[in-house]
């Protein structure tokens, strides 16, 4: 789900790039080459937070692109990078190697807004999840440029102009992106009345948009191509049932984690021979008739938590071996 890893990478190696028009650099060795490992380590630093996955998911998906996506970490992984490297590199500008690996973490985090899960990089002012849903986890007019950018470096050896013109196109990219995601909204708007919600998530394909929406009595889900809106599935808000084992449930860890992400989603509670169950399943992530990004809890008749998970997940059976201990389904 997260930005695609090798968008950083490649998007690193762009600054390095980049940073051949500092002076400082051009006229120091050691400076260059300082910078280059900064970038580099600077431009997927930010995604340290991933092997919160050895953990479990909950944990990962309560804190990915939080405290490390932060404002204070957009100041602090440049300077422990800096104070890190300098040591191997005496010779190097040390406030040039902090601008430059400064750089490569705000434009890490700056891309990461841009997409359907976004960051809460608000944090410490505010937890609030910023999801500007403009630009697929995967986009490969981005890659494409920085590939095109590495050729040019590679047969006429000019890589500050090569990527000065890159970064430029691309900003102009976002910028007709925004432009064309805005009206894709104002357009759903247009066709389907009393939303009070928009979620549009870009799609690998310039004018498609996966489409959830909350109205006033319905939540939708549907393919924005062009001008042309279908309806896929429409689901009836109804509030949770006023049950005890409800406040139970929503108190596991995993349905809790999933809840602090998902802005829209879907409920059911079941009641199965020995155990309840409460399944939430968010409305934004569709492929194929099938919304694999849920969270499910189960308790047993005397409301003691007996498992649960959230994570995506893309078969019945998957989801039963992640449901430890095993249950009986019986009704």
């Amino acid at each position: 789900l997260p930005m695609d890893t090798g968008t950083h990478v490649i998007m690193g190696a762009g600054l390095v790039g980049l940073s051949t028009l500092d002076p400082a650099l051009a006229q120091n060795a050691a400076s260059f080459e300082a910078v280059l490992c900064g970038t580099m380590i600077g431009s997927v630093i930010p995604d340290i937070d991933t092997l919160l996955k050895l953990k479990d998911n909950a944990t990962y998906i309560r804190h990915h692109r939080g405290v490390t996506h932060a404002l204070p970490a957009t100041v602090l992984w440049p300077t422990f990078i800096t104070a890190g490297l300098h040591p191997f590199f005496p010779e190097a500008s040390a406030l040039h190697l902090w601008l430059w690996t400064c750089l490569a973490v705000v434009v890490h985090v700056g891309t990461d807004l841009f997409n359907a899960y976004g960051t809460q990089a608000l944090r410490p002012f505010s937890n609030r999840w910023i999801a500007l849903d403009m630009i697929s986890i995967f986009d490969p007019f981005i890659t494409g440029a920085h590939l095109a950018g590495f050729v040019l470096w590679y047969l006429f050896g000019r890589p500050g102009p090569t990527f000065l013109a890159v970064y430029a196109l691309l900003i102009g990219y976002y910028f007709l992106r925004a432009r064309h995601h805005r009206r894709a909204v104002n357009l759903v708007k247009q066709q389907i009345e009393g939303l009070e919600k928009i979620f549009l998530s870009p799609t690998m394909r310039w004018h498609t948009y996966h489409l959830a929406a909350i109205g006033e009595h319905h939540y939708y889900v549907g393919i924005v191509s062009g001008r042309r809106i279908r309806v896929i599935d429409t689901f009836k808000k109804a509030a949770l049932p006023d049950h005890p084992a409800i406040p139970v449930l929503l108190s596991d860890k995993n349905v809790a984690a999933f809840l602090s992400f998902s802005p829209i989603y879907r409920h059911a509670f079941i009641e199965y021979g020995d155990y309840y169950e409460l399944r939430l399943t968010d409305l934004r992530y569709y492929k194929s008739g099938h919304y694999p990004f849920v969270a499910v809890a189960r308790a047993d008749r005397r409301l003691n938590l007996l498992s649960s998970y959230t994570g995506w997940i893309y078969n019945t059976e998957k989801l039963e071996r992640k449901l430890v201990p095993n249950v009986s389904t019986s009704d």
